[in-house]
């Protein structure tokens, strides 16, 4: 089995979260992801294609070999499994335990996280509605939609929340929305497609486009 140091293993799970997005990652991209310099990424990405995790010619863009995205898949199920320990055994805010978790997910000892996923009950998503992908690294679709796409007066549930920054995580606290959060669209603003949200029993607010973009939900 190969081991990775804490540093690999943070360029694994950065450059599967970036091709997400696109075919192939740049190393100028996973350097902003990673807050490094492109010359160190070059340097790492090299060692990772020595230990066959990624498909890299120089200049080229580069994307996780088959092997690469099953240990990235792994980072995230511990980063996840922590995450919800956190929140839901040590009650941590969900905006604590992102930091936390990220020391964590380094612990690889499987046993461990396997007696861990057990303990909790096999949770299917993490305290941010994340699906945590289960030891064979599956992971659970979700019928889901964007916040902005469901129309007027209909009742839907918050599911997940894409943008985890401290300053949204903040926000929707204030707004006293989080995960399960029963809320409606109420009105449509045409200057700039801000929302009028109503939570029951609570005053309606104004939220914008770009907080609603990062607000996923499902209907019933």
């Amino acid at each position: 089995m190969v081991n990775f140091s804490t540093s690999e293993e943070n360029h694994i799970k950065t450059i599967f979260h970036l091709q997400q997005k696109a075919e192939t990652v740049t190393t100028n991209e996973l350097a902003e992801g990673l807050h490094t310099k492109p010359a160190s990424v070059t340097d790492m990405l090299k060692k990772l294609k020595a230990k066959k995790i990624v498909h890299y010619q120089p200049y080229q863009g580069f994307r996780l070999t088959a092997e690469g995205e099953k240990h990235a898949l792994s980072i995230i199920r511990r980063h996840r499994l922590w995450e919800y320990f956190l929140s839901e055994k040590l009650n941590f805010k969900w905006d604590e335990v992102h930091e936390v978790a990220e020391d964590l997910e380094h612990v690889s000892s499987r046993q461990i996280i396997e007696r861990l996923d057990e303990f909790l009950g096999f949770p299917k998503f993490d305290p941010h509605g994340d699906p945590i992908p289960d030891n064979l690294g599956r992971v659970e679709i979700s019928n889901q939609q964007m916040l902005t796409e469901i129309p007027l007066n209909k009742i839907v549930a918050v599911s997940q929340i894409k943008n985890q920054t401290p300053a949204l995580l903040d926000m929707l606290k204030h707004q006293q929305i989080q995960i399960g959060t029963k809320l409606e669209i109420k009105k449509r603003f045409s200057f700039d497609n801000s929302l009028e949200i109503k939570i029951r029993n609570k005053p309606a607010f104004t939220m914008s486009e770009q907080q609603a973009q990062n607000i996923f939900v499902k209907h019933g």
